[in-house]
């Protein structure tokens, strides 16, 4: 995208960021420095809509903070009090319930460390809350706080970790983190862990398949300089791990600690600049969040289109950003969050906390799928009167059960379940031989998978199918299948994981630690019925106006011209996030078909009709020997 600058230090860096390189920190301090904030503002929107379409994220989410009795005395914290002192509280497990309601998805524990409480309570309050809502998520202890346990208790960070994950706990927040600088750290809180303590307990974390959070404290008395190099450490440690979910700069709130010389907030241009320089910055982090708690509605909104893709939820009962005086609402109802997405030209998108879209709170969207493998398809793709979400594929099936998704690419067994509904327009994702997208990870070889562990990935709704094909018809054996989540993954006790989209392609070329074979799906089913395989079809709803689908496909026509004139260039930085040359790129999506012809509906029909043998009751004929579009 071309970008008229009015500070013309941007071009250079921005001409990196087109092509997929990583930004320096001296390329940092021209984005913070420049007086352009509109052009800043465009880069990390342009960036943004790359990763998540026009949505925007949300999740109903309640704040327990247990306690505000803690041992440490930080300057910049207005919460914390010691035991004993006027307006100290501890909550039991049976308060943190009563705080509970059963709409929310993620409840959100953080507190004061007080030296009197067993390591007992703590994992009863986790089990509680699991035991009462199973199906919400339970975000708990910062860095500071399992540092805190494992030293009064007596227990490694791995040990105390496992142990509150057994309880309940499926990710930790990213607080505590404050500025990973020494000099700051002596100054304003020289009792908690540094850059090193934090990094080490998030890194284990994501070893033990547990995805985290990370945040950033900004405004009080860092320098430029320490902002960025905070970014950079955080960027390193997701390259080693991969296990971040999202990224959050906290603005200070000074209240009344008297630390100077923040004696005031931040202001609406840093804080934009923050949150546009962290996208920016962070190329290998999935999101960032405007966290409206500390930055107020008004500029929480503006910067949706400045790099931000979330906003966080509701925050019921967040209070510690408040005693430093923070000037937005205690909670923010849901109607007003999603009126504050709309009005930023966004779509509101209700999530879990692995960012899996549950409800859209909009009208005329276009799903695309989030994966080098389709960027064809999306990279130029433009419907007047649409919106366009990146939605994985069994999700997307999900999204378009409930009517959410007026057209999309469907996994192809999506497309199948929904067949009556969906009415494909032409074009998939096909391949005959290799796919090298679609991996199975395995320690043992095929036969002698009977009866073993299987992981897998979140994302497919297709390729699970393939594989249970490939595994019973093929090779007459049975295995059993474990659904892992969209984060960071323990696979200790697996006998193989089946991974897809750019995370098998990323993998399929550096390996995945201790799982030696690798087996390409699609060149096991072509090696054994000759035919290509589909793994997606695009369609539309079939009660979407005529003319509605002809401009849909019209659109997808024009994008995947235009993009198959420069497939090096619409796809370098996307490969080059994925560790692959231009050419290794190139190579891959010539790889696929794109269009449909009569040998594809020929693949989708037997495929479909072997995954309705499998999973019809017993002695069942399946109905259906044909699909809607087939014979197209």
């Amino acid at each position: 995208m071309d970008i008229t600058f009015r500070d013309k230090e941007l071009g250079p860096v921005w001409a990196k960021v087109q092509k997929g390189e990583r930004l320096s920190l001296e390329d940092g301090l021209i984005l913070y420095r420049t007086p352009d904030i509109i052009g800043l503002g465009k880069m990390a929107h342009t960036v943004q809509k790359s990763r998540s379409g026009d949505g925007v994220y949300f999740v109903l989410n309640q704040k327990i903070e247990h306690t505000n009795i803690c041992v440490l005395s930080c300057k910049f914290c207005d919460f914390a009090v010691k035991k004993g002192a006027a307006g100290a509280y501890e909550m039991t497990a049976r308060d943190v319930l009563d705080r509970l309601t059963p709409d929310i998805k993620e409840v959100h524990i953080t507190g004061g460390m007080p030296a009197d409480w067993p390591w007992e309570r703590y994992l009863d309050l986790v089990e509680s809350v699991h035991r009462t809502l199973p199906d919400a998520d339970v975000k708990a202890f910062t860095a500071v706080e399992i540092d805190f346990f494992h030293k009064k208790f007596r227990m490694s960070i791995e040990e105390v970790l496992r142990q509150l994950k057994a309880a309940g706990v499926r990710t930790m927040p990213g607080g505590g983190a404050e500025v990973f600088s020494e000099r700051v750290r002596k100054q304003l809180f020289n009792q908690k862990i540094g850059a090193k303590g934090w990094l080490e307990v998030h890194r284990t974390a994501h070893r033990l398949g547990i995805p985290t959070n990370s945040t950033m404290l900004y405004g009080h008395i860092e320098t430029i300089e320490e902002r960025l190099q905070h970014m950079m450490k955080l960027r390193e440690l997701q390259d080693e791990t991969g296990g971040f979910l999202t990224f959050i700069p906290l603005a200070f709130q000074p209240g009344a600690t008297g630390i100077k010389p923040s004696h005031r907030h931040t202001s609406a241009i840093d804080d934009l600049k923050t949150i546009a320089v962290s996208r920016l910055m962070l190329d290998n982090f999935p999101h960032i969040k405007a966290y409206w708690v500390m930055l107020t509605e008004e500029v929480a909104g503006v910067a949706l289109n400045f790099g931000a893709d979330d906003m966080d939820g509701t925050v019921g009962g967040e209070k510690i950003a408040h005693d430093a005086g923070a000037i937005s609402p205690m909670s923010l109802k849901k109607d007003q969050i999603i009126r504050i997405i709309r009005a930023a030209g966004k779509i509101p998108v209700e999530r879990d906390v692995y960012y899996n879209p549950l409800h859209l709170h909009a009208e005329r969207v276009i799903g695309k799928i989030p994966y080098l493998n389709s960027i064809a398809f999306h990279a130029h793709l433009h419907v007047p009167g649409y919106k366009v979400l990146p939605v994985k594929p069994r999700r997307m099936g999900m999204l378009s059960e409930k009517g959410m998704i007026d057209a999309g690419l469907f996994s192809v067994m999506n497309y199948v379940e929904q067949a009556e509904q969906l009415e494909p327009i032409g074009y998939g994702l096909a391949t005959r031989d290799q796919v090298k997208s679609v991996m199975l990870f395995s320690k043992e070889g095929w036969r002698d998978l009977d009866g073993k562990r299987i992981g897998i990935i979140d994302d497919t709704a297709t390729s699970v199918r393939l594989l249970r094909v490939l595994l019973e018809k093929k090779y007459g054996i049975t295995a059993r299948f474990e659904r892992l989540h969209g984060g960071v993954n323990d696979h200790s006790g697996l006998d193989a994981v089946l991974l897809i989209g750019d995370e098998a392609l990323r993998h399929q070329k550096t390996g995945l630690a201790g799982f030696d074979l690798i087996y390409d799906l699609a060149s096991e089913w072509y090696e054994w019925q000759k035919l290509p395989f589909v793994f997606a079809v695009w369609a539309a709803k079939r009660s979407l106006p005529a003319e509605s689908k002809a401009q849909i496909t019209r659109a997808l026509e024009a994008s995947l011209e235009k993009s198959n004139e420069d497939l090096a260039g619409i796809a370098g930085a996307s490969g080059r996030r994925l560790g692959l040359t231009e050419m290794e790129t190139v190579e891959y999506l010539t790889g696929f078909n794109y269009r449909l012809g009569e040998r594809e509906w020929e693949a989708i029909t037997r495929f479909a009709g072997m995954v309705r043998e499998l999973e019809q009751p017993e002695g069942q004929v399946p109905e259906r020997n044909d699909l809607p579009g087939s014979r197209m």
